[in-house]
This record gives structure tokens, C-alpha cells and sequence, in this order.
């Protein structure tokens, strides 16, 4: 996931670089986020005889603009200010190697494991 500060109504050449607050329209949907699959699975789920709670990180984790490691990934040699401004060519979204969102998602785990 790759994020582009449009999305969010930010520059249209923007991204997520320096981005610190969060996404908070509660309509916003990320440009990568599948709403028809999320549409399909509450349908299956509501329908189950057995209880099921389904949480969307993914769609959780999109109204977190600094929660792309983009400039924390090791890089083979030292970024320059200009790659650092743009992390179309190095960002890494997939591994989250940073305390922050991945906690939160371990925190309501936790919360609806021992405090159903």
C-alpha cells in the first residue's frame, strides 16, 4: 500500500511523507481498500449461526498516514533528502517494523479475546 496525499484531499502530488495526523472521515476509503469484498464478507458472517466479529485492518490501518515504514526500511546505501520526499521507488507498506499500528491491532485482539 502505497499512499497518495489525493486520497485524503491533500496535493495530488503528495504522499504520505511527514504525515503525522490521522484520516479521520469516517467515509474515507483507501484507493486500494476492495469495499465489495468487505460488502460480501459481512453478508457470509451475518449470516453464520455461530457469532463472528470481523475487524478491517486494512481498512483500519488506512486512516493512518504515518503508519507507512516507507523511510524506516533499510536501505542498501543512504537515502538522499530528494528520495526521502518521495518514496514511490523504496517505500516498504508490507512490513510493519515500527511500534505503533501493528500495537493496535495486537491491543484490540487482546481486548475482544479476554474482554468479550
Amino acid at each position: 500500500m502505497f499512499c497518495r496525499s489525493i486520497g485524503w484531499g491533500g496535493d495530488p502530488n503528495g504522499n504520505c511523507y511527514n504525515e503525522t495526523t490521522p484520516i479521520e472521515d469516517p467515509e474515507y476509503w483507501a484507493s486500494d481498500s476492495r469495499k465489495s469484498i468487505m460488502r460480501v464478507i459481512g453478508e457470509v458472517f451475518s449470516k453464520s449461526t455461530v457469532p463472528i466479529t470481523f475487524l478491517n485492518i486494512t481498512q483500519l490501518s488506512s486512516y493512518r498516514k504515518d503508519a507507512h515504514t516507507s523511510i524506516y526500511k533499510k536501505q542498501w546505501s543512504p537515502l538522499t533528502p530528494e528520495q526521502l520526499s518521495n518514496p514511490v521507488s523504496y517505500a516498504d507498506c508490507v512490513h510493519w517494523c515500527l511500534p505503533g499500528l501493528q500495537d493496535t491491532w495486537n491491543e484490540l485482539l487482546f481486548a475482544k479475546i479476554f474482554y468479550p
